[in-house]
């Protein structure tokens, strides 16, 4: 089990390069983490809906996901209240103060357990996080994904400290000696994680440390900006590019309030014809090329926010202009006449005017459609595969001609509106992974660069180089000691 002092200390990619590992090393490891908090979620062949970092990792793994793979996902709403996803369903909405509440926890920790059961039956081994600091004293009894966890199990625990924010020598050993006794000696070991610079001054370090915590040290990782792994969290988005540049294809992903599944756009980030950037400036969607609306939590709620900042104006604008605009999940929905919720599945408000682009009407529903899917883009002959997640239906305003489907889907079923070569709209995350939609949306433009841009392969050479960099960087005979493989 990976745990970390802090947020964003890199336990998800740490996790993520073990579980590559532990597959090259002829095992067959799985991930597991009880309980995630992200609006950046994946839909499993069966159905369910869980967070995208444990989706990557069993990318990682060469296996599906499944639900037993992160039982518990909350995915926020408003600042206070999160749809709760119990084994990949959808259970409710609830406050902090109501979730946190002991009989729901006792009952979604039991729920958790069971899962890693079922896990821990087909594979080998399990390879868990944890999430934030395993050392918040005033959330221990309600926690049920860090030490609660690794008691349950008896997981080989390994603390992952972030130097590069600076006080690791503290946060490590508060994380430490703030544990009890019994969970303190599940901590095998530390990784100090994003080390600038030449690793040999930090032998000083390491012996600092096992002295004040009877720990060793067992890797000390450099901080790498040429390996690409797909993050979840939000935070990431901090450091995404928000204007626009000269030479490559400009595209302006809105920069909604509620943003979902972000990582829809990674293969825009790889692809050398485009330059990706988030904003929610009108004048910096006035210099794109290309203007994207992402899905979203709450896409009233967001809709009702561009109006306010401009930014739906804008994009109309830009729409006026000639450029493309393109909408996906919730931001398909926007771009209809009108977004309707009249059960308030999402707030208060149960109708809401939309950009009108257009000819469809999406009405907000309480069942979510959660669905991986195999499709034809624009009647192409090439099989596209992406998946779904969200709570409404949309539906032309008149009679929908062969022309205006987007995709055709395997059963024979439809996904989105295509009005013409310049605006479309879909229901599916991760349509931009399939090399034929990035060719077509880059058509058009004069790039000298040949398309054919295959993300799916570029995601397999980074899972093995990041294998290969963590390999360098830890002591792995001392770490597989730990465990009983």
């Amino acid at each position: 089990m990976f745990v970390g002092t802090c947020s964003d200390a890199g336990k998800s990619v740490i996790n993520t390069a073990f579980c590559r590992i532990f597959l090259q090393d002829g095992y067959t490891p799985a991930p597991f983490k009880a309980q995630n908090m992200s609006l950046n979620s994946y839909s499993t062949p069966e159905g369910g809906e869980i967070g995208r970092a444990q989706a990557v990792q069993a990318e990682a793994c060469g296996i599906l996901p499944h639900t037993d793979m992160n039982p518990v996902l909350l995915k926020p709403s408003t600042d206070q209240t999160s749809q709760v996803i119990l084994n990949g369903e959808p259970i409710g909405n609830m406050s902090a103060r109501e979730y946190f509440r002991s009989e729901h926890k006792t009952h979604l920790f039991c729920e958790a357990v069971e899962a890693f059961r079922r896990l821990d039956k087909n594979h080998n081994p399990i390879v868990l996080e944890g999430a934030g600091s395993i050392s918040e004293l005033n959330l221990r009894d309600r926690d049920i994904t860090n030490m609660r966890m690794a008691r349950e199990v008896n997981a080989a625990t390994y603390l992952v400290a972030d130097i590069d924010r600076g006080g690791v020598f503290a946060s490590v050993y508060g994380s430490i000696m703030l544990l009890p006794e019994e969970e303190r000696c599940l901590i095998k070991g530390i990784i100090i994680n994003k080390f600038r610079g030449d690793v040999s001054l930090f032998e000083e370090g390491r012996e600092i440390l096992r002295r004040l915590t009877g720990v060793p040290v067992v890797g000390v990782i450099p901080y790498f900006k040429d390996i690409y792994i797909e993050e979840e969290d939000s935070v990431a988005l901090e450091s995404k590019a928000t204007t626009a540049c000269k030479g490559k294809i400009n595209v302006a992903v809105i920069r909604l309030p509620r943003m979902s599944n972000f990582t829809d756009f990674n293969t825009l980030e790889r692809d050398e014809r485009f330059h990706l950037y988030y904003t929610n400036e009108p004048l910096e969607v006035e210099k794109a090329d290309i203007v994207i609306l992402p899905g979203t939590k709450s896409t009233i709620a967001d809709l009702q926010a561009i109006y306010d900042n401009g930014i739906a104006q804008a994009v109309i604008k830009a729409f006026q202009q000639q450029k493309k605009v393109i909408g996906i999940c919730g931001g398909y929905q926007m771009l209809g006449e009108r977004v309707e919720d009249p059960d308030r599945v999402e707030g208060s408000l149960t109708e809401i005017k939309g950009l009108g682009l257009m000819p469809l009407v999406s009405v907000m529903q309480h069942k979510k459609v959660v669905c991986q899917s195999h499709f034809r883009f624009k009647n192409q002959e090439s099989d596209c595969t992406g998946y779904q997640i969200h709570m409404g239906a949309t539906t032309p305003a008149g009679t929908m001609t062969r022309q205006a489907v987007l995709n055709t889907l395997s059963d024979g079923t439809t996904d989105g509106y295509w009005l013409n070569d310049r605006c479309w709209g879909t229901y599916m995350h991760g349509i931009l992974d399939n090399p034929v939609v990035l060719d077509d949306l880059a058509s058009g433009y004069d790039v000298a660069i040949i398309g054919g841009f295959d993300y799916r392969a570029f995601k397999e050479r980074q899972y093995d180089l990041l294998a290969h960099q963590v390999r360098k960087a830890v002591d792995l005979d001392y770490i597989y000691s730990t465990l009983s493989v």
